[in-house]
């Protein structure tokens, strides 16, 4: 019996030994040059698609503008209708979320349901009330508050992105 078991323990031994161990293959990665060819066509790629999402960006961040001073505007007239003109100056917008009642009479706000947003460059916009000489016949452009981005470089005119968005552009 004893033979047995050290013949069956010698033939398992051998067979241990005969089965190939997890040998790595002479081909277990990539070479150099693939990686490399790789990365070019990975950087091709993104030379040609990166600038068309970045002004695609730019162009929705000129229409998100529009769009706020168009909501801005729209807080300015029902404030306007209920207490019978249009911010000063120095109240500016911060008078659509919050008044003194005492200084402002029929004030019924706030006027917007959050707080005033920046401008998609995270700058304040910028009001402008109507000319003091301003007629204040309906419809008349001079007798119309104005609101203003200006735009990507935050400097008055520009180009493109850097472009000022107001609200004579937004309507």
């Amino acid at each position: 019996m004893l033979h047995y078991k050290l013949q069956f323990l010698s033939t398992l031994k051998t067979f241990v030994r005969a089965r190939p161990s997890h040998a790595r293959s002479s081909r277990s990665g990539f070479s150099l040059l693939e990686i490399l060819v790789v990365l070019a066509i990975i950087a091709l790629i993104a030379a040609v698609v990166g600038p068309r999402l970045f002004a695609q960006l730019d162009r929705s961040k000129t229409t998100t503008a529009r769009l706020q001073i168009r909501s801005l505007e729209a807080a300015l007239e029902t404030m306007r209708l209920d207490i019978g003109r249009l911010p000063t100056e120095q109240e500016g917008l911060d008078v659509l979320i919050q008044a003194d009642p005492s200084q402002v009479a029929g004030w019924a706000g706030p006027y917007l349901d959050k707080a005033l947003p920046s401008d998609p460059w995270a700058r304040p916009y910028v009001y402008v009330p109507p000319p003091a000489d301003a007629t204040g016949a309906p419809g008349a452009p001079d007798s119309r508050a104005r609101v203003i981005s200006y735009g990507a470089d935050g400097a008055v005119g520009g180009e493109g992105v850097n472009a000022d968005v107001n609200s004579d552009q937004a309507r």
